[in-house]
């Protein structure tokens, strides 16, 4: 099987039998298996979670470029850019000659976040589909300066307008909060995977829901990993420094 034939959307690895059944292609599968490996790496605070992420998000790209999903396409854009901003704030030692920790937000930083993204939220609600429209557009012209030789974009409106704008922001928030280690990351992926199960059920869409169901679970393990390694970290941050130098 040669490359191009792997990466084709049709290319039927095996049909799930759920609903009416379900056939996964091969890139789609591959994809998958990345995206869980990156999100499980992620929640051991792994920093290979960047290598996986990068595949994922370049396999998926290829996927919405195939059926034609371009504003989804660019936004992969973003995830490339964050999980290869993410491996650099993982490994790059601070001032004080250490890795970033894991730890929480400030109070002052959480509520700047919050309000922000509910703005956002809102204002992508209303908009969501000239937003996307204009997304596509971006995507399908950037493609045929390389000479793709695409077609305008037509898009149907956006059947779930709020929960589509809720996913979309938390996504971007989750993710830069992770390349920070922030906590709450973690708190935001499981709101996000608990909102696409019900979205994609509701499609008819089952093994894109299971897929999110997973997700859901290694996100709240990745939630009490994080919070017991954030509170290691903050106990030892307050200790007297002779204290610290007898834990090295």
């Amino acid at each position: 099987m040669d490359l191009f034939a792997l990466l084709d959307i049709n290319n039927t690895l095996v049909t799930i039998p759920i609903g009416g059944g379900y056939a996964m292609s091969w890139i789609e599968a591959l994809g998958t298996i990345f995206g869980l490996l990156c999100i499980w790496f992620a929640s051991q605070e792994k920093t290979i979670n960047y290598l996986f992420g990068l595949i994922n998000v370049m396999l998926f790209a290829v996927i919405f470029f195939q059926i034609q999903l371009y504003g989804l396409l660019l936004l992969q854009l973003f995830f490339f850019c964050a999980n290869i901003y993410g491996w650099y704030a993982w490994t790059r030692p601070t001032a004080a000659g250490d890795t970033l920790e894991v730890r929480w937000l400030s109070k002052q930083k959480l509520m700047m976040i919050a309000a922000i993204s509910v703005v956002a939220i809102a204002l992508l609600t209303i908009y969501i589909d000239p937003f996307f429209f204009a997304l596509a557009n971006i995507a399908v012209n950037s493609l045929n300066l390389f000479g793709a030789g695409l077609a305008p974009p037509t898009l149907a409106p956006d059947a779930f307008p709020f929960w589509d704008a809720t996913m979309t922001i938390l996504s971007i928030v989750a993710q830069v909060l992770m390349t920070r280690k922030y906590v709450e990351n973690w708190m935001l992926w499981v709101v996000i995977n608990i909102i696409s199960v019900g979205i994609y059920a509701s499609q008819g869409v089952y093994a894109m829901s299971v897929q999110y169901a997973i997700l859901m679970f290694i996100a709240a393990n990745g939630t009490r990993e994080w919070t017991r390694t954030a509170k290691i970290n903050n106990n030892k941050t307050h200790l007297p420094q002779s204290n610290q130098e007898a834990l090295v």
